[in-house]
């Protein structure tokens, strides 16, 4: 909406920090109540934010179908924006830097996502809130001894996560679309989950795990124009197997693992001795 009233109006250096404004402040207040919930009430944060996203979906709707329509269409979408409201692509970013790509899709947003990869980074492991978060997340009954308060830190973390999470847009709605439309995520939310998971919650994990996830999305794409044997089904069922084999079956080798330390241990003395 901020893009819809300013493209007309406003330079990208003065829309772009107002767009993100927009999606950080409206991610975090979205993740208010969900969080609240979890703090105070002890609900499941996956399945409140799950029924948070028919919500939401149900907010597009109506928006998109009684208010940001653009006159004369039948399909629920804006109206394209003005060339004011375009994130530059990272070919013609970087040319005048003297560094030349080839015209690809990729655009400034690949930099906010960087640093806030290092952000997060930092936050975690570099901040005394960062302790607070792993101390609380690992066990709330321990973080309270510790001085720490687990509602608080619970309420922050997922308002930092809804405003990250709100930067999405940016990428989808200035980068891809140049317009507001439904279904605009495709389903990034869940496959963000197991991202998450296969990184193990690292920020240099998700990159790499982000990584892996985008050349099978991206090439399974391109692959099924160029062979059409191998259809879009047969990457979901890659990247399936990708965190079936990452996520879960190394677990599986722990006993094993532990029994063989458990024997090394026992005879290291023997060992040390002779």
């Amino acid at each position: 909406m901020v893009l819809l009233a300013g493209d007309k109006h406003l330079p990208l250096a003065v829309l772009l920090p107002l767009a993100l404004l927009a999606a950080t402040g409206l991610g975090a207040a979205w993740a208010l109540v969900p969080a609240w919930l979890q703090a105070y009430r002890g609900s499941h944060i996956v399945i409140t934010t799950i029924m948070f996203n028919f919500l939401a979906a149900a907010l597009m709707v109506y928006l998109m179908v009684n208010v940001l329509i653009a006159p004369g269409l039948m399909s629920p979408e804006s109206r394209e924006f003005g060339p004011a409201a375009y994130l530059p692509q990272m070919h013609d970013a970087l040319t005048p830097l003297g560094v030349k790509l080839t015209a690809t899709p990729l655009n400034l947003s690949v930099a906010l996502a960087a640093a806030l990869c290092v952000f997060v980074w930092l936050l975690l492991w570099h901040t005394p809130f960062g302790f607070e978060l792993r101390t609380a997340g690992h066990s709330a009954t321990a973080a309270v001894y510790a001085g720490v308060r687990p509602r608080r830190v619970v309420i922050i973390s997922m308002c930092l996560s809804g405003a990250i999470a709100g930067c999405v847009g940016l990428n989808e709605i200035m980068g891809v679309h140049h317009r507001l439309l439904l279904n605009f995520t495709a389903g990034y939310g869940f496959a963000g989950i197991a991202v998450a998971l296969m990184g193990r919650n690292h920020p240099v994990g998700i990159v790499l795990a982000s990584l892996l996830f985008g050349i099978l999305s991206q090439g399974g794409t391109e692959l099924a124009f160029a062979m059409p044997a191998i259809t879009r089904d047969m990457i979901v069922v890659i990247q399936g197997l990708v965190i079936l084999f990452s996520g879960a079956l190394p677990q599986l080798s722990r006993p094993g693992f532990e029994w063989l330390f458990a024997v090394l241990s026992r005879r290291a003395p023997a060992l040390w001795n002779a």
